[in-house]
């Protein structure tokens, strides 16, 4: 399923096949919470620039409108109206954000809803259910994700509790796949690696889970508060162990310089929310640097967001039109934002492709990861 076609560095040009369609590696997933990038993008517009892979969330989508509802509705592929691959992340994370509304138990955890406070239960079992009527390309591992840093011993118990968690999956989803009226049986699951800041747990873990022989392996609970460097440190502790011939997924990164940091690392999959949530806020990514159109140097500039960029906003609209529909509140300036910071992202991706396959890469990481974080 995972094929690699070049290697440059520890970074890795390669293709993963899916049920619904072949991922060019390394790749950005662009982040459909609900079913829909914020912003106003639908996933028309993601053809128009070069997304692959879409991410809704499973605790979302279980509360509104419901996983049942979307199963009657022929799944997440037929509801949002994209056929590319789809990522269901676990409820994992909710675990970590909502810690004010949640008790874990060995047995699951259970949540008070954010939206009306009703009592929910989500462990193992419920996750892979809830991700199989929403009928995704691949399932995430219903996991614990830590804050950083937390206690070591805790750190333990919780590494140790996910990977019991992650045979419970495994169980559960062979299970499903094999029903009639499951939509699709041929769902992929993929491991998530955790064990906060501490090297030993992380490294354990990713030797534990490995043996697994999963679909593919995602790195989690980073980014979640701890120094960049930590981050890579983690990623260069983990990558050896991680299977050679599997994917690598680092959830919920990053920034720009965060990813070509991790690719140069080892790593294939990414996504964030970091693209959509500052485009909305007028923060604009180039290939000089970030662009902050609430500057009122912009006010009346009428260049293009970026000079390279070939985007459609960026081919039609100028800095000045866009920062005027972002004061004033303009639904318009939200959209044109996010789908100029989605297309250079996966625009990025896609010349990052280009360089492993070239053989170029080493120099374009040494150029631009001092240039891709710069304020403008």
């Amino acid at each position: 399923m995972f094929k690699i076609i070049n290697n440059e560095l520890n970074a890795r040009r390669g293709e993963f096949v899916t049920p619904h369609g072949t991922i060019q590696t390394p790749a950005f997933m662009n982040v459909a919470t609900c079913g829909a990038i914020k912003g106003g993008v639908s996933a028309l517009d993601l053809k128009k620039i070069k997304c692959q892979v879409q991410l809704c969330n499973t605790y979302h989508l279980h509360l509104r409108p419901g996983d049942t509802k979307v199963k009657m509705l022929g799944g997440l592929h037929k509801f949002t109206r994209w056929d590319g691959p789809i990522l269901t992340d676990s409820g994992g994370f909710q675990v970590f954000s909502l810690a004010k509304l949640r008790n874990i138990k060995e047995e699951g955890v259970y949540f008070n809803s954010h939206i009306d406070g009703r009592k929910i239960f989500m462990g193992p079992e419920e996750s892979m259910q809830i991700q199989s009527n929403l009928a995704s390309t691949i399932a995430m591992a219903f996991d614990e994700c830590v804050e950083n840093p937390s206690p070591y011993d805790y750190t333990k118990e919780s590494v140790q509790r996910t990977t019991r968690w992650l045979k419970r999956c495994i169980a559960e989803m062979n299970r499903l796949n094999s029903l009639e009226n499951t939509i699709n049986k041929n769902q992929m699951l993929f491991a998530i690696n955790q064990g906060g800041i501490y090297k030993d747990l992380r490294t354990e873990h990713m030797k534990e889970i490995a043996e697994l022989n999963l679909d593919g392996y995602a790195i989690g609970g980073l980014a979640v508060g701890e120094p960049a460097e930590t981050m890579y440190e983690i990623i260069e502790t983990v990558e050896p162990h991680a299977p050679k011939d599997k994917i690598r997924y680092l959830m919920g990164v990053g920034t720009p310089v965060n990813i070509l940091e991790s690719v140069a690392r080892g790593v294939d999959l990414f996504d964030c929310v970091i693209p959509s949530r500052n485009a909305r806020h007028g923060q604009l990514f180039t290939w000089e640097g970030v662009r902050n159109l609430n500057n009122a140097k912009y006010e009346t500039d009428e260049s293009p967001i970026d000079q390279q960029c070939e985007c459609p906003v960026c081919k039609n609209f100028s800095r000045a039109y866009v920062r005027h529909l972002l004061k004033s509140g303009e639904m318009l300036g939200m959209r044109l934002a996010v789908i100029h910071n989605l297309y250079f992202y996966n625009n990025f991706m896609e010349i990052i492709r280009q360089q492993l396959d070239n053989g170029t890469f080493t120099e374009f990481y040494n150029k631009y990861r001092n240039i891709l974080g710069v304020r403008i």
